[in-house]
């Protein structure tokens, strides 16, 4: 069952049983809200309309069969919760989907077709804090060494490697890339970061030098620029690399030079922010150069810097152990 139309914000009636059509309809509004008002990404606006899926085939497979969206009650969604955790869902998925009822039904509430937000008093399934996977500075030299610099493609992949982690960025940020975000001569870049928010990025000397290498032998396809934008990276083709892309050229050298497979281009700026604690940066700055909205999200890298000064502290104290 789909909640997706032609126009990618909508749902087709048709597929579904009649008494769908206004939660179909709905949904249609909340999305087309999101895109237009709110300036959500595609990816945004995928993630909501498969979670308000989800809730619509839990709705529909209920004795009294699916519900408009001015009949769901708290206890429905209770029901939908409780569903889920039977059904072993993470607590991450079942907290980004209560997420995005809350904001269907206080869009509902703007809009007049709910009184009340169902959603609200449903608090969030308590989530294990896993530190992120980190690679240490010697790991990180082997991978930024790996690709050759003796062709294009090899210059162009050190150019990459050499900027995420030298900026702490993005797989998207890095795609992104324009060349008028560069400013070379005083190792800065502007980033666009997650919702639409920019920020100014220093990069340090060895990705700038990687960088300058890259430009003298990247050759872009005319027709690939969006506008005046000449994207910084691109493929063989001369065409703006995707993050499919930077993600496999990553494996690629993971494989080559036998680093942990766990690794992802999201490692490299969990590296950065870990490697800058590790030598006294303040976590202010680490939220600012993160491009972080929120402190919390920035204060897991002080669990991981912890822990790596009780591994120092046990292999140099007399009788730590």
């Amino acid at each position: 069952m789909s909640v997706e139309s032609a126009d990618g914000f909508g749902a087709d009636a048709s597929l579904m049983p009649t008494s769908n059509s206004a939660f179909v309809s709905a949904v249609a509004r909340f999305l087309r809200y999101l895109a237009s008002e709110r300036g959500a990404s595609p990816l945004t606006i995928k993630s909501y309309r498969e979670d308000l899926t989800a809730l619509l085939e839990y709705l529909s497979e209920l004795p009294s069969g699916p519900l408009p969206p001015d009949r769901i009650t708290v206890n429905d969604l209770r029901g939908y919760v409780a569903a889920m955790h039977e059904a072993d869902y993470a607590p991450g998925t079942i907290a980004r989907r209560l997420a995005s009822l809350r904001s269907f039904f206080r869009f509902g509430m703007r809009e007049g077709w709910v009184q009340d937000n169902p959603a609200k008093p449903l608090r969030n399934p308590r989530k294990p804090r896993n530190l992120p996977h980190v690679l240490s500075t010697e790991e990180i030299g082997r991978l930024l060494q790996a690709p050759p610099s003796v062709n294009p493609m090899g210059i162009r992949d050190r150019a990459i490697l050499e900027t995420m982690y030298s900026a702490g960025l993005r797989i998207s940020e890095t795609a992104g890339l324009n060349d008028s975000d560069l400013d070379l001569e005083e190792g800065i870049i502007r980033v666009r970061g997650k919702g639409k928010r920019e920020r100014l990025a220093p990069l340090g000397s060895y990705a700038t030098r990687a960088v300058r290498r890259w430009l003298q032998v990247r050759r872009i396809d005319p027709a690939a620029t969006d506008g005046l934008e000449r994207p910084v990276f691109v493929n063989r083709f001369g065409n703006r690399l995707t993050t499919r892309s930077l993600a496999r050229m990553l494996e690629k050298y993971l494989k080559q030079t036998g680093l942990d497979l766990r690794t992802t281009p999201h490692t490299l700026r969990h590296s950065f922010a870990t490697h800058l604690l590790d030598r006294g940066a303040d976590i202010r700055s680490v939220q600012e150069l993160l491009g972080h909205k929120s402190l919390v999200t920035t204060q897991i890298y002080t669990h991981v810097s912890t822990a790596g000064l009780r591994a120092v502290y046990e292999r140099a104290h007399p009788r730590a152990r």
